[in-house]
């Protein structure tokens, strides 16, 4: 699979995927082939920050 460009669309499936799949950032940018700060540089557009405690964008 391939990570949505659209920065809301994007906050949805990488959500769900650290919920279902992934411990943490690192292993889901690793997984997809993208560095964690092109996926947080993505979703900083509308607002969101990865937080590790929760393994979640908010």
């Amino acid at each position: 699979m391939i990570l949505p460009k659209d920065p809301v669309m994007l906050l949805s499936v990488v959500n769900t995927e650290l919920r279902d799949h992934y411990p943490s950032l690192a292993e889901l940018a690793k997984a997809y082939g993208m560095s964690e700060k092109e996926i947080t540089d993505q979703l900083a557009l509308i607002k969101y920050e990865y937080q590790p405690e929760t393994n979640q964008f908010r």
